[in-house]
């Protein structure tokens, strides 16, 4: 008796008492590092639309500027001449339309007094009316020919005064000049090169290379954060603004596009850091310090039946204090939350939970 009860409290003395947890099952949220480029939201190099000398550069490399603000101002001498030759013909066929007018008066006049004349029976010969009549047919016809050469002429005055317009280059959108490329006396119009370049750069396009791995995690609206190298310690946000929906076939990768609003210290060229969310499905988790790691294995301690139990993992995502696993366990089994080799497989157990 007095032997068994000494074997009792032997066994007691090497039980271990441990911490332990049990495997849950959940959705694991993290990041991944991928890079990025700023764009200009709006960029335009803004082009002479008719041939010109540069009369006055207005702007240069850094000027702001607010849409509709003007650019640059040409001028054109042959384009005077045409506006000129234009007004002259305008002025020419409303003499001539005039002219019609006053044909068509004189000729209804007489088809009027013949007209009344014919009532009294003999007073003139039948033929004469239908030959009035004619004249006034005709020169009805006259006066509408006349008026669509005047609406004709004035078109065309029309067309040189919005090509004398295009003389001034104004601004699409508000932005900043980043580039000039010509100065004033210079030959330029449409098959010559810009004048400057005009970028809006106040909201940012962040284009960010989606790995085809996580593009079904990509949520429109959701934000992102990003660093910069020119600011480190410092962070930004931009918003998934636009999906294309389409890989590219050599990188196997998604343009997705974030809309940044620039605080000023940001520029087209830049290349961000970006930290992607990526969301796993429900899957085997944790405690990292329940991971123990040796030259040989890497495993667990699965409590069963009172003993200590080295059951192999593979480590998956990380999450905060959790980790992912992949091998023979299953939710709810209780493990030792920090686990050690110094717990030998097999070895009693107890648990403090």
């Amino acid at each position: 008796m007095r032997k068994l009860t000494w074997l009792l409290l032997a066994a007691t003395a090497v039980a271990q008492s441990v911490e332990t947890v049990r495997v849950t099952s959940k959705t694991l949220e993290h990041t991944v590092k991928l890079p990025g480029e700023f764009q200009s939201y709006e960029a335009v190099e803004l082009r002479a639309r008719v041939p010109g000398y540069v009369e006055r550069m207005l702007v240069d490399r850094g000027s702001a500027v607010k849409k509709g603000d003007r650019i640059a101002e040409l001028s054109a001498p042959e384009m005077k001449a045409q506006l000129a030759e234009a007004q002259s013909k305008a002025r020419t066929a409303e003499s001539q339309k005039a002219e019609a007018e006053a044909r068509l008066a004189s000729t209804q006049s007489t088809y009027t007094r013949l007209k009344e004349a014919s009532a009294t029976p003999g007073a003139i010969a039948g033929n004469e009316l239908v030959v009035a009549e004619k004249s006034v047919e005709g020169a009805r016809a006259a006066v509408g020919s006349a008026q669509a050469a005047v609406e004709s002429a004035h078109a065309s005055v029309a067309a040189v005064k919005d090509l004398e317009a295009y003389l001034t280059i104004t601004a699409p959108f508000g932005g900043t000049v980043t580039e000039r490329m010509v100065h004033p006396g210079a030959l330029v119009g449409p098959s010559t090169g810009p004048l400057v370049r005009l970028e809006q750069n106040a909201r940012l396009r962040l284009v960010v290379a989606v790995p085809e791995a996580v593009v079904g995690r990509i949520v429109t609206g959701g934000r992102v954060g990003f660093t910069v190298p020119a600011y480190p310690g410092k962070s930004f946000t931009g918003v998934v603004a636009r999906v294309p929906h389409s890989m590219d076939p050599k990188t196997r990768t998604m343009p997705v596009e974030l809309d940044v609003q620039n605080p000023g210290t940001l520029a087209p060229g830049m290349y961000p850091e970006v930290s992607w969310p990526v969301k796993s499905a429900p899957a085997m988790v944790v405690p990292l310090t329940a991971v123990v790691t040796t030259t040989e294995k890497t495993f667990v301690i699965r409590l069963t039946d009172g003993k200590a139990e080295w059951v192999s993992v593979k480590k998956g995502t990380v999450s905060g204090d959790s980790i992912e696993v992949l091998g023979n366990l299953s939710v709810g089994n209780v493990i030792v939350k920090r686990g050690t080799d110094e717990i030998r497989d097999g070895a009693v157990i107890q648990s403090k939970t």
